[in-house]
């Protein structure tokens, strides 16, 4: 059931900075599945643009990006050249298989929350989107190791990379599956200074 750690890639964030710190954890049990990935980047702020609310962040190894930053982003005035920024970017799918005599309809149920820092701090936001689905196994095809599912909006085929998960599945089943991205970026004082 689990889709290769190939989904949950973000090559957003690794052209930012050299040599991202990050990890995988892929974790089985009969009938679930969780696949992981966090990824933290760092960089120093080197140049405000206040005017353009536009900030460049430079990584360990030279490389520089540019983050524009809307009206929405608290105590902008706070940011400082020479100001250490840190991304965290967290992906994470969890599947289920459901066996019950009661069937529940195809849902898909979207959730948003972000938080911001208080006024006076320095920047610094997190906010966490996740998608839970509820889905039909309308095939199961253990020679090309896939499962199809269909959800409320979209039918999907799965490549299935465990041929003995798929002994577990039948047309008829249920799986529930949940994706969570979150993201964290904060502002800090370089210490080191």
């Amino acid at each position: 059931m689990l889709v290769a750690a190939s989904l949950l890639s973000a090559p957003l964030f690794v052209q930012a900075q050299n040599q991202p710190q990050g990890a995988v954890i892929v974790e089985k049990a009969p009938g679930a599945g969780a696949v992981t990935e966090a990824l933290q980047l760092q960089g120093k702020v080197k140049s405000i643009d206040k005017k353009a609310r536009t900030v460049v962040v430079v990584g360990p190894n030279g490389n520089e990006i540019d983050f524009n930053l809307s009206e929405d982003v608290r105590n902008f005035e706070q940011i400082k050249v020479g100001d250490l920024v840190t991304l965290t970017f967290v992906q994470a799918l969890a599947l289920e298989l459901r066996k019950t005599d009661k069937k529940e309809p195809r849902t898909r149920i979207d959730s948003d929350n972000t938080v911001t820092t208080k006024p006076g701090q320095k920047p610094g936001m997190a906010t966490e989107k996740s998608v839970r689905v509820i889905a039909d196994v309308v095939a199961v095809n253990p020679k090309a190791q896939t499962v199809t599912l269909r959800g409320p909006k979209r039918t999907l085929e799965l490549a299935v990379n465990d041929p003995a998960i798929l002994k577990n599945v039948k047309v008829g089943d249920q799986v529930e599956g949940v994706y969570t991205e979150a993201m964290a970026l904060t502002v800090s004082s370089d210490k080191k200074k």
